[in-house]
């Protein structure tokens, strides 16, 4: 059994943040998979369903960030699941809006939802990092995650969501490489046709060969009328001219 945790803020104020990327996620997983109906369980919402025979829990913490690792931990104890079949989707400021990643591992980087699940129950989990953009100045950062994704990000969150809930059961399988490859045919699906863009066809490349002057008709010539007929009399004097 897997536990996938997405996290964010609980509340409908929070709910389009791009703080909340990662219960974005979960909503989408549990729509397309045929996933229970959200539970409000270990100070979060849970959904549960299988993808083929892999069972796994999905868990929404509802703790507000700061405190995320209180309800992993308990879902963690009840369930009985290992640190290594943890994974956890979050916003990732340090990558480009669209972009997708997975780790296992590695610091919190001042993420305060990792920073919590950190202290709970250490750092040796998976994580799928969802990329937000930065706002460019470390300032900024709070008002940034806190504020909606803008009507301009819709096409490629939308594209992002999709392709992890098309991936989530090679992820669920530890395929990671199958896991990122359904993310990029939905955010950068592979053109139609082979041919470079604006090729001519083999017809229109050719050289058109240039176009037959048109024949200039000969000028049509009048015959000669036909001498008139002559009497014997006028040849025989013609004879002795």
């Amino acid at each position: 059994m897997k536990l996938i945790v997405g996290l964010g803020n609980p509340g409908a104020k929070y709910a389009r943040n791009r703080h909340n990327i990662g219960f974005m996620a979960l909503d989408r997983i549990a729509q397309d998979h045929g996933f229970t109906a959200w539970k409000g369980k270990f100070h979060g919402s849970v959904s549960e369903g299988r993808f083929g025979s892999d069972r796994a829990v999905l868990l929404k913490p509802e703790t507000f960030m700061n405190n995320s690792g209180q309800s992993v931990q308990a879902a963690m104890k009840f369930y009985k699941i290992d640190l290594a079949d943890v994974i956890v989707f979050h916003d990732e400021l340090d990558l480009a809006p669209g972009k997708v990643k997975c780790k296992t591992g590695g610091g919190h980087a001042g993420h305060n939802g990792l920073r919590s699940i950190h202290a709970h129950i250490g750092a040796d989990y998976d994580r799928v990092r969802m990329g937000i953009g930065h706002p460019g100045h470390k300032d900024a950062v709070a008002g940034y995650v806190l504020r909606d994704f803008p009507k301009a990000d819709e096409g490629w969150l939308d594209d992002v969501l999709r392709g992890v809930s098309d991936g989530a059961a090679d992820l669920l399988r530890g395929d990671k490489g199958r896991f990122m490859n359904a993310v990029a045919l939905r955010v950068s699906p592979p053109r139609s046709g082979t041919g470079s863009k604006g090729a001519k066809t083999p017809q229109e490349s050719k050289p058109q060969a240039k176009a037959a002057k048109p024949a200039v008709p000969e000028p049509k010539v009048a015959p000669e009328p036909e001498a008139e007929a002559q009497s014997p009399l006028q040849k025989l004097m013609d004879r002795f001219r």
